[in-house]
């Protein structure tokens, strides 16, 4: 008998834990399963074609927000081509409103609700007596399997009971080969439930709470570890709820660290401990990123949506983490909660500017089925799509006009400021900005009013939007400043070898900067025992040398831990510098290149004589 479960994920690098859990306990009770995972970006046809192919007796589709109506249209397909192959559902999407799910899709044989592993071992046991026996496993019906909601002998959508919740430990571990998932994330919880009452979340609507012993999960995380995963992404609700569960992860894993893998949590930043940012404080640059969903600092939001958050203490310790300078800290906001107008919501994104995340994700709020939000939608004026994904498309304080003008900035955000590509230049334009959201907003409208957001932006292209901005916005005394400013970022990630118009000519240092090479290849002053066992042409390969005016220096400090470090002890008076852009060595968290500031006003000398 083959049962297939079938995924269709929204990326190629996602991989759908949901499945991979469903097999791993049907196949401890005896019964195999196979696996198929897909993307919303492959053709229909593809998937019709491999699914039929592979012959299957049952398939089962995991079913979320972002591809329910691909799986609809793939199953109603797909069932004129084998009617007699029963086609089931599960997953968060279907599970709130099954008896529904099964009047609109008449091709479906049940839907798996809540919960999927016991009742898939039993489900797929109960399909293998059928099939392979011809039985009905002592006269046992689909009816007599908890979980489940099928259509009874008039055709009518029927639920076959509860399915008490499982514990946590009886969870089979669903990973097998690593090599499986390569250039791929792989996903773990080490828990299920939250603790906290979010009117928009669907975790809140189930309360059981539980976690995996840390005996399990001590063990599970060796199989990562010795396996050297890229990264491992728990999806734990809010996993340092229970703070001594997630010290102890935490110290298992730098205790453990293989220098490779990277462990992504999301949390509650105000729940932080001293003693998490002192574990933190040893941790190898990279092994772990953090991701807190702030929403909003509206205290009548808060209060409106049932979150619990002290915001002060957020900004406490994401300044403590930042300081730190070895985590990648990610900060979420969710733009049309009740209460939230656009210049309430230009205020909780600047406080949350103001916390200097690496990146700021700007989200608009999905009115999901079966939450409190949903039930009070009317009171809250929401109007939100009636099909997946239910984004919100107004509400009593956000006319659909200021959504798109979010929208805008949701997108400038992403290009200009998650990109890590032009953190010298933004720092810099926010001094004369008496706030990040009014910048965004202006620089959105300049880039969609000249459109740059209909034409396929290369990188070039988009610096070369943000100096048109710039120029338009700015004395023209301070182009050359501008430019240098977006010359540093530009080559912080990439060498120059398509220069752009914004890069000050080099030519007058060309010798000056040769004989720097040679001299360091004789004496290693800057790069040490590396440049002396190094060919010119290979020092020179690793490096862009640049040389700059308008004390960018000064900047780049700023930016720095340690603002009184310069590689030779100056300071830093001299208006001109040559920056060595290293590319051999970067920053775990940024991956921008090491740059070694060396005071240059000599060679300008010895050049104008």
């Amino acid at each position: 008998m083959r049962f297939l479960l079938a995924a269709i994920n929204a990326k190629y690098i996602h991989s759908n834990l949901a499945i991979y859990s469903l097999r791993a306990f049907a196949e401890a009770a005896g019964h195999p399963v196979e696996l198929a995972e897909y993307t919303i970006n492959h053709q229909k046809e593809e998937i019709l074609r491999d699914i039929y192919i592979r012959k299957p007796d049952v398939i089962g589709f995991s079913c979320y927000i972002w591809n329910l109506r691909f799986v609809e249209e793939l199953t109603e397909e797909f069932h004129q081509i084998m009617p007699d192959v029963p086609l089931w559902l599960g997953g968060p999407e279907v599970s709130w409103n099954p008896e529904e799910r099964l009047l609109q899709m008449p091709q479906i044989t049940g839907i798996m609700v809540g919960e999927g592993e016991e009742t898939m071992a039993e489900l797929s046991g109960w399909y293998a007596d059928r099939i392979e026996t011809g039985t009905d496993s002592a006269g046992k019906t689909l009816q007599d399997i908890a979980g489940l909601c099928i259509r009874d002998g008039m055709g009518n959508p029927v639920r076959t009971g509860i399915r008490p919740v499982l514990s946590m430990d009886r969870l089979v571990f669903p990973y097998r080969n690593l090599s499986d998932y390569e250039n791929r994330i792989i996903y773990y919880e080490s828990s299920r439930g939250c603790p906290f009452s979010c009117s928009y979340c669907l975790s809140s609507v189930e309360k059981k709470l539980r976690f995996r012993s840390l005996s399990l999960v001590f063990q599970e995380l060796d199989f990562f570890l010795k396996g050297k995963a890229a990264q491992v992404k728990f999806v734990d609700r809010t996993f340092n709820c229970r703070h001594e569960h997630a010290w102890e992860i935490w110290k298992y894993i730098h205790e453990h660290d293989n220098g490779i893998t990277n462990f992504h949590f999301e949390i509650s930043a105000d729940l932080l401990k001293e003693e998490d940012i002192e574990l933190f404080s040893r941790m190898r640059p990279g092994l772990i990123q953090l991701e807190t969903g702030v929403q909003t600092t509206n205290p009548d939001t808060l209060r409106a949506i049932g979150r619990t958050m002290d915001i002060e203490n957020v900004a406490v310790n994401t300044e403590k983490v930042r300081n730190l300078h070895n985590i990648h800290q990610h900060l979420d906001l969710i733009a049309g909660l009740p209460h939230e107008g656009l210049e309430s919501f230009s205020k909780s994104f600047d406080d949350v500017y103001a916390m200097k995340p690496d990146q700021l994700q700007l989200g608009f709020l999905k009115v999901l089925h079966g939450t409190r939000m949903e039930k009070e939608a009317e009171n809250y004026g929401l109007v939100y799509r009636k099909r997946p994904v239910y984004e919100v498309l107004s509400t009593r304080w956000l006319s659909f006009e200021d959504v798109l003008v979010l929208k805008n900035v949701e997108e400038t955000v992403e290009d200009y400021y998650n990109s890590g590509q032009f953190t010298m230049t933004l720092s810099w334009v926010m001094k004369y900005y008496s706030s990040p959201f009014r910048f965004f907003r202006e620089f959105g409208d300049f880039l969609r009013r000249n459109g740059y957001r209909s034409a396929n932006q290369n990188r070039i292209g988009k610096y070369m939007a943000l100096r048109i901005f710039l120029q338009e916005h700015f004395p023209k005394e301070q182009s050359g400043l501008m430019d240098e400013l977006l010359t540093f970022d530009f080559c912080l990630r990439e060498k120059l070898n398509r220069v752009p118009e914004f890069v000050s000519d080099q030519s007058p240092w060309k010798k000056q900067i040769a004989d720097f090479f040679a001299q360091e290849i004789k004496e290693g002053r800057w790069f040490g025992e590396e440049a002396v066992k190094s060919s010119y042409r290979q020092l020179r390969g690793r490096c862009q040398p640049l040389v700059f005016r308008n004390n960018i220096e000064k900047l780049y400090f700023c930016n720095k831990k340690d603002r009184k470090e310069t590689q030779n002890g100056d300071t830093m008076q001299k208006e001109l510098w040559l920056a060595l852009f290293d590319y051999d060595r970067r920053d775990a968290l940024n991956h921008n290149a090491e740059v070694i500031w060396i005071p240059f006003t000599e060679q300008e000398e010895a050049c104008e004589k």
